[in-house]
């Protein structure tokens, strides 16, 4: 008997040994497909513009020899499922062709404005956690309270305010009357190229490099741009937070725990909480990949050096190419940030397992 169980035990699980890699591979296809649709749209945007791609190439005056010369370089003059694969073939060597208005690569521009975006998101989505976690657990915990009123209405501004009206009226009164904070842009003019680029991030790389003037500086620049995004993050993961935990608190095993006597405390953070962490992951996911891409107005209010800032101002100038490689960029890492949400969710549930 026991040597047959052995062999039960050992057929039930030789097809449990091919499942990871068909995970994976159904996982990267599903990326490669929306990843395909992306560069299938932002194509068709760049070929229904009513811009004419040669002439903002080589500008107006130009000789009709000229303008057909550019036309047949820009591959043009094929079909457009030859154009939609060269495009592709082009971006996937990460070549979103030559910026208008800056006269570089996109690559280039990108690589140089992104990091600047990244560090604001972060930060952004470091406070919105950091607060909106707790905030959203102590609200549920003391449901009809005055506690939970007020992170219901905490959250309710946050989803209603516009983001320009209150980073203005943040420039007003913490810039403009109180002085605790610095001004628009991202440092000082007196340390603009005083300390060397080696992650991008500013707050980072004047660390490395011991300047910590610079340090308060940048961080005086950021931190009010940041906070406005992790207001925004904040009131979003506070009432989803607020809502797994009452989901968990109505639960029977809840109370069966304090049946037995735990305390709350024990309760609240090792029974409750551990069974909306992995619900969590996808949130705050979702919250960073949303600051990423809609810190635009942010970036604009507050003179911030970034891709948002970067595509909006290609998109005033007509230049195209970099308003179409921005947004590949972002729709990018939003289509990573949320296949890798999901494979920390399969990572964490035993249940998805």
């Amino acid at each position: 008997m026991t040597q047959r169980s052995s062999v039960l035990q050992a057929a039930r699980r030789a097809p449990l040994a091919p499942r990871w890699p068909k995970k994976v591979a159904s996982t990267l296809l599903t990326m490669a497909v929306t990843v395909l649709g992306l560069l299938f749209v932002t194509f068709m945007i760049g070929r229904v513009m009513p811009i004419d791609p040669v002439l903002a190439v080589i500008g107006e005056r130009a000789t009709q020899a000229q303008y057909d010369a550019t036309f047949r370089e820009l591959g043009l003059d094929k079909s457009l499922v030859s154009q939609f694969f060269i495009y592709v073939r082009d971006v996937l060597h990460w070549d979103f062709g030559t910026s208008i208005r800056t006269g570089q690569q996109v690559s280039t521009d990108i690589a140089r404005v992104f990091p600047a975006t990244l560090e604001l998101a972060t930060l952004g989505t470091l406070i919105g956690v950091i607060i909106g976690v707790p905030l959203g657990v102590v609200a549920a915990v003391y449901r009809g309270s005055w506690i939970d009123q007020t992170a219901r209405v905490v959250g309710l501004v946050g989803y209603s305010m516009p983001i320009f009206w209150l980073g203005l009226m943040g420039l007003l009164i913490f810039y403009g009357i109180l002085g605790w904070v610095a001004g628009p842009g991202r440092l000082g003019v007196f340390y603009q190229g005083v300390v060397p680029t080696v992650t991008g991030l500013m707050l980072i790389d004047t660390l490395l490099a011991g300047e910590w003037t610079i340090f308060k500086d940048a961080f005086s620049h950021i931190i009010l741009p940041a906070s406005l995004l992790g207001y925004f993050s904040l009131a979003y993961i506070s009432r989803m937070t607020r809502s797994f935990m009452l989901e968990q608190l109505n639960a029977e095993y809840i109370t069966t725990a304090r049946v037995k006597g735990l305390s709350e405390w024990e309760v609240v953070w090792k029974h409750a909480f551990r069974n909306i962490r992995i619900q969590l992951i996808t949130v705050i996911a979702l919250a960073y990949a949303n600051l990423l891409e809609g810190s635009v107005l942010t970036e604009i209010i507050f003179a911030w050096p970034g891709l948002g800032s970067y595509i909006t101002t290609s998109l005033l100038s007509n230049d195209m190419n970099s308003v179409l490689g921005g947004t590949v960029v972002i729709g990018t890492i939003f289509v990573a940030l949320n296949i890798f949400s999901d494979l920390l969710y399969r990572f964490f549930d035993p249940r998805a397992k």
